[in-house]
């Protein structure tokens, strides 16, 4: 709590880009870890910001006090002007000039100003966008982690191995989980060929029905993958074996090369 309470002080001061690196990315640090309080603080601070921008004065003057400088020029150079003769540097009193030349700076000023700070809250935005983007992901990945760790898990998952196609080559080892999906796992599996992957594939019961298409796979380095299929294709009562195959790239609707394993599902 009284981290929070450090790191909502600093909430407008965000929404503003006014916060020093460190504090800034120590705040953006925290929002990260998905703490709601301080996530709503800082939407309702980048909310105020935004408005400040719409509250900022004109930057130009208005028509009536430009009428009116103009009016008084105008009425200061025929009071000084003389007949027959050419009116003289000082028709137009100094303070005059100096009026003018404030209100331009001024004006100038508040566009500058304006312009700044839509750009600051724009950029807060981008900052605000990306944290929110960023945990959305790692809550993805650990929804993920926790599926798999779950099939793996849990004794009522079916366990399935997958065969290879040579007598002494590795084995792939499968669970399912009727209502979380499919994990495959392997150890030490040769390389695809290069722009290819290994294709998983649903063999339906039903007679003459074709393999149904899944998830596709490269190993890593150490000839090592998991793969997860959330939403199988196919039921388990209504699947006779689990087969992968090699493939192009991108995957392929049917097989084209026979299954490199395969296993049958009791």
């Amino acid at each position: 709590m009284k981290n929070c309470d450090q790191f909502r002080e600093r909430t407008e001061a965000y929404a503003l880009g006014a916060l020093d690196p460190e504090e800034r990315v120590a705040l953006e640090v925290h929002l990260a870890s998905g703490c709601p309080d301080c996530t709503k603080a800082v939407e309702e601070a980048r909310w105020l910001v935004s408005q400040l921008a719409y509250m900022a004065p004109e930057a130009a003057p208005s028509d009536m006090l430009k009428g009116r400088l103009m009016q008084t020029v105008r009425a200061e150079a025929q009071s000084q002007a003389k007949p027959h003769a050419m009116p003289s540097k000082s028709a137009v009193p100094l303070w005059l000039w100096a009026g003018v030349a404030a209100l331009l700076v001024f004006s100038i000023y508040s566009a500058w100003s304006t312009r700044r700070l839509r750009d600051e809250i724009r950029e807060a935005n981008n900052r605000a966008a990306a944290l929110v983007g960023e945990r959305q992901k790692i809550e993805q990945e650990l929804l993920l982690a926790k599926r798999e760790a779950t099939i793996l898990m849990d004794p009522n998952s079916v366990k399935i191995a997958l065969r290879g196609s040579g007598a002494q080559g590795p084995q792939l080892e499968a669970k399912w989980h009727s209502q979380w999906g499919v994990v495959v796992m392997g150890d030490n599996i040769p390389m695809p060929s290069p722009h290819h992957v290994l294709q998983l594939w649903f063999i339906p019961k039903a007679p003459g029905k074709m393999p149904m298409p899944s998830m596709m796979v490269r190993p890593d380095a150490n000839g090592r993958f998991v793969l997860l299929v959330s939403n199988p294709p196919e039921s388990m009562d209504a699947t006779k074996a689990l087969a992968i195959s090699e493939e192009p790239e991108g995957g392929s609707a049917g097989p084209n090369n026979p299954p490199r394993y395969s296993g049958g599902v009791s």
